[in-house]
């Protein structure tokens, strides 16, 4: 008999009158029960929040960094635990899961560091001009309010972590939405917060039905929301509420471009098992997978079949195995919506060179050529294991392939040349540039965000912190300087 997992209402446990179960992908089985806060502990969590604001955000820096350090030991403790609840609640392989609970060990280790050096001040004078002769501005920032971030199923312990961290960083309460596929994650880490000494209100965790989150959105109190997500969810958010800040990490359509130099037989069989890695880990359930690589005609008809050997060695099946390089996706749904897009690119006259097939919530590693421009699966981010690839003639025709897109998450670009590489990171309507790599790469504590379509807003914790606050100056009259 599963036990049902509590909520945190303004850091205490809490039950409420439902629940919900939360199911395996790979096999079906319950992994937990969780209790669902009614309207009346959803209204107790703001109000806590809201009166807290202003005794958080002068907490010393001590202690929000002291909880911080907190949480990353314990999760350096309790890893294979916390791994193997991953792997169970979302079909992560467990290698990934493991590597997913260390990146959230950093998430909270960067924040506790930044807690110590995050608003030390800014002195600028102003005798630079007469009128300001005497005068000092000092300039500090402080949180914006209350924070409420929304997570996604992708990444369930370490995008909690990226919103949760950075808040209690910059002295901003938060309350904080798991994925309702994914809860269990997020609510691990309600565990270890538990276990410190923040003050009542700082934070909730609440795992609140999506049908119940418009109200919440638009609660005046919580005046910044940090979404993970869909493109049309998180501007759908920004749409309701025009008057907030809005931090939105939405879709990627990620590109890997094989330059002509990047040309030697190491060279295309790393490109082709980075490629290949990371079209396919996480279920391809990442903003920033390999979703097309776009190849210089020179490198092409060498580059292709490696990609499909690389494609085809992927060990795909039980999560729970040490082996396995690719689960399940996070429902049968969503196997399905990525059946009918490869299908739809075949029947269009795209090529089917490996994969196509559908087992359940399983969908084998799969890569395409000749995949018409006005294609779903050529437009859409298809969060799921599957690969485009297309030839070009040169850089400057790769750098607009890659523009070619709504989205700009990242981008990764295999090459040698240094000139390249800094035409690339001019060129390229993107939020990272990745030089000799997949556009897959992502550290936890530098500025990770997009253009265009792709959101608004930076993460990485320092990052996240500047979003939560504003600057505030005060000027100092009458001083010797």
């Amino acid at each position: 008999m599963t036990s049902t997992t509590a909520f945190w209402l303004a850091g205490r446990q809490a039950t409420g009158e439902t629940t919900f179960d939360v199911t395996s992908p790979w096999d079906g089985r319950t992994v937990g029960t969780v209790s669902v806060p009614t309207d009346a502990q959803i209204e107790d969590a703001v109000s806590a929040a809201h009166a807290v604001r202003e005794d958080f955000a002068a907490t010393p820096a001590h202690v929000r960094a002291a909880a911080l350090d907190h949480v990353s030991r314990r999760l350096v403790e309790r890893t294979e635990e916390i791994a193997r609840l991953i792997s169970a609640e979302n079909g992560k392989p467990v290698k990934w899961a493991r590597g997913e609970v260390g990146r959230a060990v950093s998430v909270f280790r960067f924040a506790a560091e930044e807690a110590r050096r995050f608003n030390g001040g800014e002195a600028q004078r102003l005798d630079t001009d007469a009128g300001g002769q005497g005068r000092l501005a000092f300039t500090r920032r402080f949180p914006k309010g209350v924070v409420l971030g929304i997570a996604p199923f992708n990444f369930p312990l370490n995008l909690c972590a990226h919103k949760i961290a950075p808040a209690i960083a910059a002295g901003a309460p938060i309350i904080l939405k798991p994925a309702p596929a994914t809860p269990l994650s997020g609510l691990i880490l309600g565990e270890l917060l538990a276990e410190t000494e923040l003050p009542a209100g700082a934070w909730s965790i609440l795992p609140v039905p999506n049908d119940r989150m418009p109200a919440l959105v638009q609660d005046e109190r919580l005046p910044v929301i940090s979404f993970t997500g869909s493109e049309n969810v998180g501007y759908a958010i920004m749409d309701s509420v025009p008057r907030k800040h809005c931090t939105l990490e939405l879709g990627g359509n990620g590109a890997a471009v094989v330059l002509a130099d990047f040309a030697s037989d190491e060279d295309l069989d790393r490109a082709a098992q980075r490629i290949a890695t990371f079209s396919n880990y996480q279920g391809g359930q990442s903003c920033i997978s390999v979703q097309r690589v776009i190849a210089d005609a020179s490198v092409y008809d060498r580059l292709l079949p490696r990609i499909v050997a690389a494609v085809e060695a992927q060990v795909t099946g039980d999560p729970n195995d040490d082996a396995t390089d690719v689960g399940p996706l996070v429902s049968e749904a969503a196997a399905q919506r990525v059946e009918s897009w490869v299908d739809e690119a075949v029947a269009a006259g795209a090529k089917l060179l490996t994969g196509g097939k559908r087992d359940g919530a399983s969908y084998a590693p799969t890569v395409l050529t000749d995949v018409p421009a006005e294609a779903t699966i050529s437009c859409e981010e298809v969060f799921g294991p599957v690969l485009t690839v297309r030839k070009v003639d040169g850089e400057a025709e790769a750098f607009a392939a890659v523009n070619d897109s709504k989205y700009g998450l990242q981008a990764g670009v295999f090459t040698h040349d240094l000139g390249t590489a800094f035409r690339a990171h001019r060129a390229l309507e993107v939020g990272g540039v990745v030089i000799g790599d997949v556009p897959s790469y992502r550290a936890d504590q530098m500025p990770y965000g997009g253009a265009k379509q792709s959101g608004v807003g930076r993460e990485g914790v320092k990052f996240a912190m500047d979003d939560y606050t504003y600057e505030r100056v005060m000027v100092l009259t009458g001083l010797a300087l």
